[in-house]
């Protein structure tokens, strides 16, 4: 795999500063996502950072479940969440949970307790926020900031014991009159510990404590965490390590015309909006997966906008300039009709077939053909004939003569209409001498068009997705909905399409290029009786 941000950044300059000042021997990151949703287009970039940091310097790093929070939290994301880093590209060296450390987090807390630096506090979440004051109005202490160390011993011992209801009580760290609170009760089942606790940390508590306790070296989050990092230092320097972790943040991806809220994410999936969690507009990992984005293509999208600390709002169109690249040079080739239209060529032997091939990348000669069968009946687009074209129109029109891909020049001669006056059939004319799509004559035409035959072709349903929004900042401050902002072409489901008939086999996640239609790959949805594509990206971007 390539190495992703393999050119010099800050992350790196950091690190190359404190090995040669002897501050560490060894390189440790770690991956922590709270398994509370799935993963997006975001965390993608710190996945890429996490893992290629550590491969950089011939370090480690593991995928550390932050699983602090289990109201919201669910063995579904955690299974998620392993698939999609494996999908990404990456391999952790081990998984963990912040949850296993949970014994010496209760204990890194009595600590600080004995020490006169946490308390118990009684104060609502409300009052507590009220204590802290405004920006006009100063804040003011706790009125139980002052227990005794034994009172305060007491206390959290009776929390952990289930004495008393959620949210009654909390344990707060004594650092100022914004004192954060480091434990909350919540008498809830957790999925890895089972009912043994009903005192939880915090996050930001909790985070530290587990890259300290398993050696991380360097703790790498996006920038929104910069104003936790004195707590973070905090902490780590109240209990003492004698190798602390140091935080070093990075600016997080922005991407337009995207929502990544785990919350908007989940109401369009309640609302039925999107098709659940991987829906192929959403910008989830998976989501991006069952729409066809090669891994490779996202990590490239990571590598080309680089690792900063600035504040910036990536164009969606650059990743769908990565998946473009990477599909032309990798997708085979293959010929479906959107909108048939049928074709009969009126000279060619009637109950004849012949086999045609077709090179399966005409950048990669080296892959071959592939073999499609030519008949007297074929389909081609319906967009590719009209009666009166306008100036240009190299397609069919009566008289014109056009090449049908890797197989014969064919004449328009022809056409038949229904009662309503809809096209019904085209009528043409072949030239032999032309198999292959060369004329030994030399005579040259203008347009060439793809096509299937009708005695080996193949339904299917193919399904146009697009951006899921219509604006660049959906989720703006403007006090707009972001729902108002869904476009509502983001899909257009075609029945009746038809594919070449070597696509009968097609399993779910194959990937092709549709000539002069764009990029498909296979839905999960897809079966034996039907075959489903969806559209990964067009083959040029229609968005300014």
């Amino acid at each position: 795999m390539e190495e992703v941000n393999s050119n010099s950044n800050f992350i790196y300059d950091f690190i190359d500063e404190d090995l040669a000042n002897g501050v560490n021997t060894r390189i440790q990151t770690r991956f922590p996502p709270e398994p509370n949703g799935y993963l997006h287009i975001g965390h993608a970039k710190a996945i890429c950072i996490d893992f290629s940091t550590a491969e950089k310097y011939g370090g480690e790093c593991n995928l550390r479940l932050d699983d602090t929070n289990p109201s919201k939290e669910d063995v579904e994301y955690v299974d998620a969440i392993k698939e999609d880093i494996e999908w990404l590209g990456y391999k952790w060296n081990k998984v963990l949970y912040a949850s296993s450390y949970f014994d010496f987090i209760y204990e890194c807390a009595i600590k600080l307790i004995k020490k006169g630096k946490a308390y118990v506090c009684d104060l609502s979440a409300d009052e507590i926020r009220e204590y802290r004051g405004t920006l006009t109005e100063p804040g003011k202490n706790s009125p139980y900031r002052d227990r005794s160390v034994e009172e305060n011993l007491d206390l959290f011992a009776r929390m952990t014991a289930g004495e008393f209801a959620d949210g009654e009580r909390t344990l707060r760290a004594k650092i100022d009159m914004r004192d954060p609170v480091i434990y909350r009760i919540a008498h809830v089942h957790h999925h890895q510990t089972g009912d043994k606790w009903c005192v939880y940390p915090m996050y930001d508590f909790a985070h530290p404590l587990s890259d300290a306790k398993e050696g991380v070296t360097y703790s790498l989050c996006s920038l929104e965490f910069e104003n936790h990092r004195p707590l973070y230092d905090w902490f780590i320097k109240e209990i003492g390590f004698e190798e602390p972790p140091r935080q070093i943040e990075f600016a997080r991806l922005n991407i337009n015309y995207c929502v990544t809220s785990k919350r908007k994410c989940l109401e369009m999936v309640k609302k039925g909006i999107v098709d659940g969690w991987d829906d192929p507009r959403m910008v989830t990992l998976c989501g991006m997966r069952r729409r066809g984005y090669p891994a490779a293509a996202i990590r490239e999208f990571i590598n080309r906008i680089g690792v900063s600390k600035a504040y910036s709002v990536v164009d969606y169109g650059l990743l769908e300039a990565c998946v473009r690249d990477n599909l032309n040079a990798n997708a085979p080739r293959a010929m479906a009709v959107l909108r048939p239209l049928k074709v009969i060529i009126d000279n060619y032997p009637e109950g004849q077939s012949e086999a045609i091939e077709v090179e399966i990348n005409p950048d990669k000669p080296e892959l071959g053909t592939r073999t499609v069968h030519f008949s007297r009946e074929i389909y081609v687009e319906r967009d590719d004939f009209m009666v009166e074209p306008p100036k240009k129109y190299f397609r069919l029109f009566p008289g014109n003569e056009v090449r049908l891909k890797s197989a014969y020049f064919v004449t328009c001669t022809g056409w038949e209409k229904d009662d309503k006056g809809n096209i019904t059939c085209l009528h043409c004319t072949y030239d032999p001498a032309t198999k292959g799509g060369d004329a030994p004559d030399g005579r040259k035409v203008r347009g060439t068009l793809h096509w299937v035959s009708a005695s080996d072709c193949v339904p299917c349903e193919i399904r146009l997705y697009d951006r899921l929004f219509n604006a660049e900042n959906p989720a703006g401050d403007d006090g707009v909905d972001y729902l108002e902002n869904l476009n509502p072409n983001s899909l257009e489901i075609l029945n009746g399409c038809l594919v070449e008939g070597g696509l009968k086999d097609a399993k779910c996640g194959d990937t092709f290029q549709f000539m002069r239609q764009g990029y498909f790959c296979v839905d999960k949805t897809s079966t034996d009786e039907k075959l489903v594509f969806n559209r990964t990206v067009a083959l040029n971007s229609s968005w300014k």
